[in-house]
């Protein structure tokens, strides 16, 4: 379904890129972080940009599921859970915001040698791609254990999708390969 008319909130929606694209194709969007610097870059970009139809907060998905409980068609949580010290806390508040039959779309990052090989010592210490410190191995998260936090909250999971980032040409792409990045698709029973 478009995302048109939809009323959308993105959880840790950092510097609003995501945001911003979902209120450009229509949607009503939220975008809540804890990080202020970041939440200022987005009010300012959609100042500049006359982004209408996008709102920003600084608030947890957890408080902000106590205030607007079943309030949104859609949640996104992208690159977010592999940072947070209680991920299952995050996916409950996650469903506790979506009204029945929403979609609620995650990433993060796999938790095994390849991902830390690539994203930890790739990433961090080889490329530079991002600083040194970014990514704790400790915090990144399989697909089995997402599939039990969706459990927990009685979501049904649809999908999980690979990420996969080509060096050379400097793309990410979609697929099979769930080694590294992945997207995660659950829905809210009706």
């Amino acid at each position: 379904a478009p995302i048109s008319q939809r009323r959308v909130v993105d959880i840790g929606c950092g510097g609003g890129i995501l945001s911003d694209s979902m209120a450009r194709k229509g949607a009503d969007v939220l975008g809540a972080d804890l990080a202020g610097k970041a939440l200022k870059v987005a009010q300012l970009h959609a100042l500049e940009a006359g982004t209408r139809g996008v709102k920003y907060r600084e608030v947890s998905a957890e408080a902000l599921a106590a205030e607007q409980p079943g309030s949104f068609d859609v949640v996104t949580c992208l690159e977010m859970m592999e940072h947070v010290p209680d991920p299952a806390s995050v996916i409950a508040a996650c469903t506790k915001l979506l009204k029945p039959g929403g979609h609620l779309f995650l990433s993060t990052i796999n938790k095994n040698p390849k991902a830390y090989l690539l994203m930890v010592l790739g990433a961090e210490y080889v490329t530079g791609m991002v600083p040194k410190g970014t990514h704790d191995y400790g915090k990144f998260i399989k697909p089995s254990e997402i599939g039990t936090w969706l459990r927990q909250c009685d979501l049904n999971l649809m999908n999980i999708t690979g990420m996969t980032y080509n060096p050379l040409t400097k793309r990410y792409s979609l697929g099979k390969d769930t080694d590294v990045n992945y997207l995660v698709h659950a829905v809210k029973p009706a």
